[in-house]
């Protein structure tokens, strides 16, 4: 079953990534095999969820938008298929830094 961006709304303080494509090849011009390249540590927001609470009840606010270019962690987040492409759904905390 295909799914589309309109379908999926993040709850909480979840980000919905679409990974960069990872690089082809290195600095020196040398082709890197499917299995040698690094998994993408930025992308761009595709959905952002309405924001969580802290421990007191207050509103946490959102720091990121749809169309922003983002660095997160790793390894976080849960991927998730949207149109047969490997997306993440990411925790706001494990967003590292905004790229412009």
């Amino acid at each position: 079953m295909k799914q589309s961006t309109q379908k999926i709304t993040p709850l909480f303080d979840y980000v919905l990534i679409k990974p960069l494509e990872a690089d082809e090849k290195t600095p020196s011009g040398i082709l890197l095999p499917e299995s040698a390249k690094e998994k993408p540590q930025s992308g761009q927001v595709m959905a952002v969820g309405p924001g969580a609470n802290d421990d007191k009840g207050n509103p946490i606010k959102m720091q990121v938008k749809v169309g922003q270019k983002v660095m997160y962690k790793k390894w976080g987040g849960n991927e998730v298929k949207v149109n047969l492409e490997e997306w993440l759904l990411v925790e706001q905390k494990d967003i590292l830094a905004i790229v412009e």
